[in-house]
């Protein structure tokens, strides 16, 4: 089973609980046919499965928790790496931290070592997302101010959602608006519409006065 396919410790679960209403209404032989499809299935070991099946599904609290994996040295590096990317998601270059960080090196945007390379590329994107989002706790925002009104009549006829990242025909835009302000948001300043084709990275930017054009 690639790692793609596995199944989650709560899917594996709920599998299991599935399963058991059956395997304990079973006779012997359906016992063990049952064993052999959830053996096949959660790949786990039998005597594991019998165990299971003969207790209870409910998951145990950890006894001691577990320390961090990745200290304020990762932290740092995907805060960098994150800024000059301009903040896109972690999908899209958790897959890429290791050439990252080594360009950004090259540059003098960042320190790396043999130490940080090999947990950057042990990472997942999960962990990234949330590391990212306590990052972001940090950074200060600009107020948001109420566009006028009707805007939303207008746009409600383009389509729009999120985009994935793998996709593979050209013509799905993400569209940001990058704000020209500073530290303050007050009156009016140029800001940059950007559009990049997901699939091609074809990017095109027009300038404008306020968000009101």
């Amino acid at each position: 089973m690639s790692t793609e396919d596995q199944m989650s410790i709560d899917e594996r679960r709920k599998y299991l609980r599935i399963n058991m209403k059956r395997y304990i209404k079973a006779d012997r032989k359906g016992r063990g046919q049952l064993l052999d499809e959830m053996e096949a299935v959660t790949e786990l070991h039998r005597k594991s499965l019998i165990r299971l099946m003969n207790g209870s599904l409910g998951r145990r609290p950890r006894q001691r928790q577990r320390g961090r994996a990745y200290g304020a040295e990762v932290d740092d590096a995907l805060r960098v790496i994150a800024e000059s990317l301009d903040y896109v998601c972690a999908d899209r270059f958790t897959p890429n931290l290791v050439w990252l960080a080594k360009h950004l090196a090259t540059h003098g945007e960042m320190e790396t070592s043999p130490s940080l390379l090999d947990q950057l590329g042990r990472i997942s994107v999960s962990t990234v997302k949330r590391k990212l989002s306590h990052i972001r706790q940090d950074q200060p925002r600009l107020p948001r101010r109420r566009g006028p009104q009707g805007v939303h009549r207008l746009t409600r006829g383009i389509p729009m959602k999120r985009i994935p990242w793998d996709e593979q025909h050209p013509g799905h835009f993400e569209v940001d608006l990058v704000h020209h302000c500073g530290p303050s948001a007050y009156g009016e300043y140029i800001c940059t519409i950007q559009m990049i084709d997901v699939a091609t990275g074809w990017s095109e930017r027009a300038a404008v006065l306020g968000r009101s054009y």
